[in-house]
């Protein structure tokens, strides 16, 4: 039963997380954490941080980690089959549509207007994580090295963004080796 459930579960957020992974979070979160408390919320944002950490889609990574959590190996093959199940038939139907009636503005018109909710999606999500960062005590620091970790990473990235000289994967290495070396110091 539970196979099942975490199939459908994955499969509605894989066909409702209109652009890409990052907008996929705050519906797993719905799912996982505040609907069936198969999760803690300290517990999904772990599996968030390793979804981006290892290499594919995070999404996907996301419904594979979360389904191993809940249910071991049979968990994280119906998790990543339900959120890759929509996808798949909708890219399917939606390419056999774009070769047959080519570029339809009104498509495009409704493509551009997801665009704002992607972009809400992405900042609720960030907005859930910086939160339980600042006022979840029980499970994860909030002292002085939490913040100025965060705040030299947004630092670095902005950094980056502006002169492109700083690459994303130089950043995450960095900050989990600073954040490996200042735990073992016991700073944090």
């Amino acid at each position: 039963m539970i196979y099942f459930l975490l199939f459908w579960e994955f499969c509605k957020v894989g066909l409702f997380c209109v652009g890409g992974g990052y907008a996929s979070m705050p519906l797993i979160q719905a799912s996982v954490v505040d609907h069936y408390h198969w999760l803690s919320m300290s517990e999904f944002v772990d599996i968030f941080t390793i979804s981006q950490m290892t290499p594919g889609p995070i999404g996907i990574n996301a419904a594979t980690f979360a389904g191993t959590k809940i249910a071991g190996l049979g968990g994280a093959v119906s998790a990543t089959l339900g959120f890759v199940t929509p996808s798949f038939f909708l890219g399917i139907i939606l390419a056999r549509v774009y070769l047959k009636y080519g570029d339809i503005g009104s498509i495009r018109g409704a493509l551009n207007g997801l665009r704002p909710a992607v972009v809400a999606l992405i900042c609720v999500a960030s907005l859930s994580f910086i939160l339980l960062a600042v006022w979840n005590t029980e499970t994860l620091p909030t002292d002085w090295s939490t913040f100025s970790l965060g705040g030299i990473a947004i630092l670095i990235l902005a950094i980056a963004a502006t002169r492109r000289k700083i690459g994303v994967i130089k950043v995450l290495i960095g900050s989990g080796v600073l954040g490996l070396a200042l735990g073992l110091a016991g700073l944090i």
